[in-house]
């Protein structure tokens, strides 16, 4: 075994390429999408290292191109699920044992892989998949991936290092060992880079997974486990399966060896993994880590202070970038009687502007939602808001599933605050405004405040110094990440550790120390130098006479 303190490269978050026209990141990008749609793949699960495939293939196509077919998946069950958790448990000794720095090379050894050799594939992919567009998917898939992979190796590090005092006589240590079992990682649709990342996590601090991804999301998910087996991750290590949902977790979270979940999606869905957890306590060797992304309805407030042209375009970006399907999303956005009117104007001015198809066409801004069950959702609540009387549609509001699942970017004016495209989130491109009087800002943040079960991303727009430290204080526990006088999506890793409270999660902040320390069990260790060999103190002494 190799000796020494290993100091590992110093992470910097990838650079973001521009796929303007004319730039060969463009032209090898479009190359690789015309690549990855002239072929069918047979996507296998992976298992124990194994491609394995089954007689129940389900199709993949793009949600802008439903009539397209970009290959199938084989669809697994309980079976393939136990079958990974005995490959997850038969490789853990030897993945544990492993030394630390040949855990860290593998991980930035992918990190290079992602912004390299795949970079167009995984670029591609995710835009034919899940409908992003190029800039979209190079900031999530490429971008954000390679950055947890980096930092996170920078983190297991620094955890490392972090050793307690040791008094005269003695050294005290901790040692970082991973958890007794195996991490069952449950991934959603809407970033790559979350998929890669919640089940590399764990593993990264000597963990072993099984990993159950979105069925919407498969086929992006095909390639990050390419790059996991060429950057050599060894068999057993991350497992990867396409059983569904409730099945996977009827099978994982009731195992004896589960030892924890890293999940990122609905806040109906973790509340149903938390109760089944509690249930199961007893069948458990450890209790196990519950780490949650989960729901937001998140918010921008704005003063009569705030810049009208910077809080439109935080609109447009924060509500309508990938189609308003990212966790921080802005969905609903309180805005002063004052200055409404000429917000209304430069929102409707841009609006007027957005480009929406398929992000085959670099020049679209909005691409198709993700499936016709968010499509159907959707239209409904956009239908039901062209009828109510306490709401009004006053940009957007089309929806056309014929070709793909497209809805225009979408502005409701809710005339009361807790219409219910204020209070339900909806997780597609529309966006609800209520205007309040200004006088009542103060009244205004506490409905705010009481409005959402959720606690995820929000934002403060003004030019006013008082408010803005007034505003950032009284919604404290409104938001895990909050922004001023910016959109309220965006967070990078290294930069603003991403996550929320209430019923948005546990907040325990992808990508940062604060995540990868609930993913090892510590264990403390006292040497004496001269041990002792009498049990008596001082004290035990008589007085002198």
């Amino acid at each position: 075994m190799s000796k020494g303190f290993f100091n590992v490269p110093i992470a910097k978050n990838e650079p973001v390429l521009s796929f303007a026209p004319g730039t060969p990141e463009r032209a090898e990008l479009q190359a690789k999408i015309n690549e990855l749609k002239s072929e069918e793949v047979d996507l296998p699960m992976v298992i124990g290292g194994l491609d394995v495939f089954t007689d129940r293939k389900n199709r993949m196509f793009p949600p802008h191109e439903i009539a397209h077919t970009l290959g199938y998946y084989n669809q697994g069950d309980a079976s393939h699920v136990e079958m990974a958790i005995d490959a997850a448990l038969a490789a853990r000794e030897k993945w544990a044992n492993m030394s630390w720095q040949h855990r860290a090379s593998i991980f930035l050894k992918a990190a290079d892989l992602l912004a390299g050799p795949y970079r167009a594939k995984i670029n591609a992919a995710t835009m034919l998949g899940q409908s992003k567009n190029a800039f979209q998917s190079e900031i999530d898939a490429a971008c954000e991936l390679a950055d947890f992979f980096r930092f996170g190796v920078n983190v297991m590090t620094n955890i490392y290092n972090i050793q307690p005092e040791s008094a005269p006589g003695m050294w005290n240590y901790n040692e970082y060992r991973p958890l007794e079992g195996f991490v069952f990682a449950l991934t959603p649709f809407n970033f790559t880079s979350i998929a890669g990342n919640l089940p590399a996590a764990p593993a990264m601090m000597g963990n072993v997974v099984v990993w159950k991804p979105s069925k919407t999301a498969i086929y992006s998910a095909g390639v990050i486990m390419e790059i996991f087996k060429e950057a050599g991750l060894p068999d057993g290590v991350i497992n990867l399966v396409f059983a569904s949902g409730p099945v996977a977790a009827e099978v994982a979270l009731t195992h004896p060896d589960f030892t924890g979940i890293h999940f990122t999606g609905s806040t109906n869905v973790f509340n149903s993994i938390w109760k089944t957890i509690g249930e199961n306590i007893p069948k458990y060797k450890t209790y196990p880590r519950i780490v949650g992304e989960t729901g937001g309805k998140d918010f921008i407030f704005a003063d009569n202070t705030a810049d009208t042209q910077a809080l439109a375009i935080a609109m447009v970006r924060g509500a309508f970038e990938y189609q308003g399907q990212k966790c921080s999303a802005a969905s609903r956005v309180y805005i002063p009687e004052s200055i409404w009117p000429e917000v209304k104007e430069k929102l409707g001015n841009e609006l007027a502007t957005v480009k929406m198809g398929s992000p085959e066409d670099f020049t679209n801004f909005i691409n198709a939602v993700i499936d016709e069950p968010a499509f159907d959702k959707l239209k409904g609540f956009i239908d039901r808001a062209k009828e109510d009387k306490d709401a009004e549609v006053i940009f957007g509001g089309t929806c056309d599933k014929s070709v793909g699942y497209f809805i225009e970017p979408t502005v409701i004016l809710a005339k009361k605050a807790d219409y219910v495209t204020m209070e339900e989130e909806l997780f597609g491109p529309v966006l609800t405004i209520f205007v309040y009087e200004d006088e009542k800002m103060d009244e205004t943040l506490d409905i705010l405040d009481k409005t959402s079960i959720y606690a995820l991303t929000g934002a403060v727009m003004s030019k006013n110094r008082y408010n803005i430290e007034k505003i950032t204080k009284r919604l404290e526990n409104c938001a895990g990440n909050f922004y001023i006088n910016d959109k309220p999506t965006g967070a990078v890793v290294g930069q603003q550790p991403f996550g929320g409270a209430r019923g948005s999660g546990t907040n325990d902040k992808a990508g940062s120390i604060f995540n990868l320390l609930r993913w090892t069990s510590i264990r403390t260790i006292k040497e004496t130098f001269v041990s002792a060999t009498n049990y008596t103190y001082p004290n035990f002494q008589p007085d002198s006479e």
